[in-house]
């Protein structure tokens, strides 16, 4: 196949604008940076330079607001093979293998775009794991959509959906679970986080550093086309009413072209031709080419009439700040270079040379023999600009007292109303359109505390979920970081799995604002204070900032990805209720917490007063107590307690097996209504056999850990204290008809 390359440029496209006070500003850079960029070149830049300093000093490239504060997060463990700084983290999970896994956002794409911004969200965060040398498994995702009265949401929901699903079941992996959910603090900026989780062995992972001076660049995948182009800036800036006319920023992705570029790459890797590899993801060639040479401490020589393009006449600036979905660039082995391009061009796939490493620690780009950029190299990214920016806390909100919050309805009607709620119906419209099943290994489908996920053909197993509370993160950031990495934590361990590592999507508002920035420093403390307590690093994120429109920010929400590893699928444990007659038992301190809650922001019409707080070390004396349990066959029915507190889980399990149950008891000195619906920490509900309950019990109490046998499995109906029997019938056709309706139009 003969590579279409880039014709010779016009005289019209010869000419480079004037770099003028207007144009430094249409590539968001303010006049400080663009004064340090002078200081750093002694001259004024090249158009094509200065499209590459806006592409590499943005906030979503360099990080320049966030990197501060992200040094304090802990990304070390003796199972941690590779941290925060490589296309995805790795983390050693025994037998010789290696989980490879990473979250990235596609937001502003998205709400321009929905459709292709959510494809190729997906479609990045999976080049991210493959580019490492693993196989991917299993996706997840982390939707967010404003109120669904707004005229836009209904639109976006659908178009984001079918973009999620329309990638990850062509390219042939199963979107495997996530988060979804509405609030009107999104009606202008919706959050479209992509997670992605693949397997490799341990001694075969590949990285972007590039090694030996004169080895060919080679450039890989589809063509390169003007989709894209200035992709990162636009996601580096808030939105206004002229969003819609960032159109054109946004990617088009191809899945088929992708699957192929999967297959092409992981078969050059057993070659032992590639010497370095890196997605083109985010500024594309010119990210992509300057990090390989950056991390190598190299030079870099391109040639970008080699590069293979689908449309004529594409200038060096397009060409440097194309986000073209499914490419690669390489460095290889000169002596294997005929092995490798047979392989992609078997694949039916680009092929080619397209510049050189060098000894200069330079970034020459040139075009048909003209030099149209010789910058230096590590200070492209070294020398972006680094800024501690002015924060300030977010102040105190009280602590609610139950007692003082009186119900209008009955708990009965309070259960009914939360459970068809938009924030908790259920949300199988939505996973229904991902293929979940795909590649034969889903051990759980959507819709428990975490997916689990067969490695390979062993016993061994992944457990993978995907977490933030964006109200409690609102209401006290530190509180809320820590019970983002808590619950993921806990719907690991609520399965019987071993957390191991997160991966984060830190989604927050405009870091020009002080408000704004102290959400994110106290999110960021409380993230980093959990995974120090619950040996729960950090080995890979990404930051997404400027997530408004005309000033009104986004709830903060930093979504965590957490992955743990369970010895024996076999052994794990769901939410359903197995069987009639066994005892439910309620394990941790419930307090009943109302600030924050969904019973208080649904049945009240508030959203006030501080979150729940978050005990970490007796999270972890609760969970690890549980686990043992879990995975020696005692326990099989666990749910954790999150929104909507006891009741609401009680009905999902109810819902989950069509298994009802009668609640005898309630925790002593907790009025009915905040025992119920108190979102309380650290807490897990089991449904335990009989026979087991003494030795469930010990072990517990040989922890220090509380519980409470509260009733017992049974019948067609949740009976509530001193409440008329809800049907298990009435209940689920409550919870699965709200978004099906939504999505017909039938309401708001």
């Amino acid at each position: 196949m003969q590579a279409n390359v880039s014709a010779p440029p016009s005289a019209a496209q010869a000419v480079e604008p004037a770099i003028t006070p207007e144009l430094i500003a249409q590539h968001g850079l303010k006049p400080d940076e663009y004064q340090r960029i002078l200081s750093l070149i002694g001259r004024t830049p090249s158009f094509t330079e200065l499209g590459i300093f806006s592409a590499m000093w943005n906030e979503h490239c360099s990080y320049k607001s966030s990197r501060l504060h992200l040094k304090g997060l802990p990304t070390s463990a003796p199972w941690v093979i590779q941290g925060p700084g490589e296309n995805a983290g790795v983390i050693d999970i025994g037998d010789g293998l290696a989980c490879v896994f990473k979250m990235e956002s596609h937001n502003h794409p998205s709400f321009i775009e929905p459709y292709q911004g959510a494809t190729t969200g997906v479609g990045g965060i999976l080049r991210d794991v493959f580019t490492m040398g693993a196989r991917p498994i299993a996706c997840l995702n982390a939707l967010r959509f404003g109120d669904p009265a707004h005229p836009r949401t209904r639109h976006l929901v659908a178009g984001v959906v079918a973009g999620v699903g329309g990638y990850g079941n062509s390219f042939g992996v199963p979107t495997v679970g996530g988060q979804f959910g509405f609030h009107t603090r999104y009606d202008g900026n919706i959050l479209v986080n992509a997670m992605a989780v693949g397997i490799a062995k341990t001694d075969e992972i590949f990285y972007a550093a590039a090694t030996g001076i004169g080895n060919p660049i080679v450039y890989l995948g589809s063509k390169t086309g003007r989709d894209g182009i200035h992709g990162a800036t636009m996601a580096s800036a808030e939105f206004d009413d002229s969003s819609e006319e960032k159109r054109p920023t946004v990617q088009v992705g191809d899945p088929f072209a992708e699957k192929l570029l999967l297959e092409a790459c992981l078969e050059l890797m057993k070659t032992g031709s590639v010497i370095a590899i890196q997605d083109m993801g985010a500024a594309g060639l010119t990210c992509s080419a300057v990090e390989m040479g950056a991390k190598g401490n190299l030079g870099v020589e391109l040639h970008l009439e080699k590069v293979p393009c689908r449309e004529e006449g594409m200038t060096a600036y397009e060409m440097m700040l194309s986000e073209s979905q499914e490419r690669m660039l390489m460095v290889l082995d000169p002596e294997k270079e005929a092995q490798a391009e047979a392989i992609f061009r078997k694949w039916g796939l680009d092929f080619a040379i397209v510049g050189y490493t060098t000894d200069t620690l330079r970034f020459v780009v040139k075009h048909h023999g003209k030099v149209m950029a010789d910058l230096p190299i590590k200070e492209l990214g070294d020398e972006a600009p680094l800024y501690d920016r002015p924060h300030v806390p977010t102040p105190a909100k009280p602590v609610l007292e139950a007692g003082a919050l009186a119900s209008p309805v009955s708990n009965r009607e309070a259960l009914l109303k939360l459970v068809g709620s938009s924030e908790l119906c259920s949300k199988r419209w939505v996973w229904e359109q991902y293929d979940h099943l795909i590649l034969g290994n889903s051990v759980q489908q959507p819709g428990g505390d975490a997916a689990i996920v067969r490695v390979q053909d062993g016993p061994k197993g992944l457990a993978l979920t995907s977490d933030v509370t964006p109200r409690y993160c609102e209401a006290d950031p530190f509180e809320g970081g820590k019970q983002a990495v808590a619950e993921a934590w806990r719907n690991i361990t609520a399965v019987g799995g071993q957390p191991l590592a997160i991966t984060d999507n830190l989604n927050f508002g405009n870091p020009e604002r002080p408000d704004a920035m102290g959400q994110f420093v106290g999110c960021l403390k409380g993230i980093g204070e959990a995974c120090l307590a619950l040996d729960f690093p950090v080995v890979s994120g990404n930051v997404s900032l400027y997530n408004e429109t005309n000033g009104r920010g986004i709830l903060p929400t930093p979504t965590i990805g957490g992955v743990g590893v369970l010895p024996d699928v076999t052994r794990f444990a769901s939410l359903a209720f197995k069987q009639a007659g066994e005892v439910i038992v309620l394990v941790g301190d419930t307090k009943g917490h109302l600030g924050q809650s969904i019973w208080l922001k649904d049945i009240l019409g508030r959203e006030e007063g501080a979150p729940p707080p978050v005990d970490l070390a007796q999270e972890r004396k609760v969970g690890d107590a549980l686990r043992p349990l879990i995975v020696s066959g005692l326990v099989s029915t666990v749910h954790d307690l999150s929104d909507g507190g006891l009741a609401v889980a009680l009905a999902e399990m109810a819902m989950a097996s069509g298994i009802g149950a009668t609640i005898t008891a309630l925790p002593a000195g907790v009025p009915a209504h905040a025992a119920l619906f108190g979102e309380d920490q650290a807490r897990y509900l089991l449904a335990v056999a009989p026979d087991h309950l003494a030795t469930v019990k010990a072990g517990f109490a040989s922890a220090g850990v509380s519980l409470l046998e509260i009733g017992k499995t049974g019948g067609e109906t949740l009976i509530l204290p001193g409440e008329a029997p809800i049907s298990v019938a009435e209940l689920t056709e409550t919870n699965d008809r709200w978004l099906p309706d939504y999505m017909a139009g039938k309401h708001n």
